[in-house]
């Protein structure tokens, strides 16, 4: 079976013409694929949105825990809690002067914000400290993300 120079030139220009012509994609294909993209990201996204929203809530009760055994050692070393005025800054300024401190108690000499950027609020009640955050609505109260954290 053999074939001449003029139909083996054929045949090689019928296939580079099918190869030209199949070498993209068509606009059908291009909306399909963007189609599913776009299911995938409506059934997706919201899952990963409440993953992230509890992450912060974690977090938020991973640095109170970590606020409260700063203010430990605070209480070791001066003998008692700060009070409401020096607040949490009792923890890194060593110019509030308190006799006995031996700080900064706070790994990066800051007090660290909530997980939303809100300071954490800090009170003295009876011998006892509370922390808490509120939330990522930043109102007092409030259910699930928009809860109150509290130590």
């Amino acid at each position: 079976m053999a074939f001449s120079a003029r139909s083996l030139r054929s045949i090689r220009r019928r296939s580079f013409r099918s190869r030209r012509r199949d070498g993209g994609f068509s606009l059908v294909e291009i909306l399909i694929v963007v189609g599913i993209i776009g299911l995938l990201v409506a059934l997706v996204g919201p899952n990963v949105m409440r993953q992230f929203q509890g992450s912060q809530s974690k977090t938020a009760k991973i640095q109170i825990e970590a606020l409260r055994s700063s203010l430990d050692l605070f209480m070791i070393d001066v003998g008692r809690y700060p009070d409401d005025r020096e607040g949490l800054a009792a923890l890194v300024d060593k110019n509030l002067a308190i006799p006995g401190w031996k700080g900064p108690y706070l790994r990066d000499g800051r007090v660290p914000a909530d997980p939303w950027g809100r300071p954490y609020i800090y009170a003295t009640d009876e011998g006892g400290v509370a922390i808490r955050s509120l939330g990522a609505d930043g109102q007092p109260g409030g259910e699930g993300v928009d809860a109150d954290i509290a130590s």
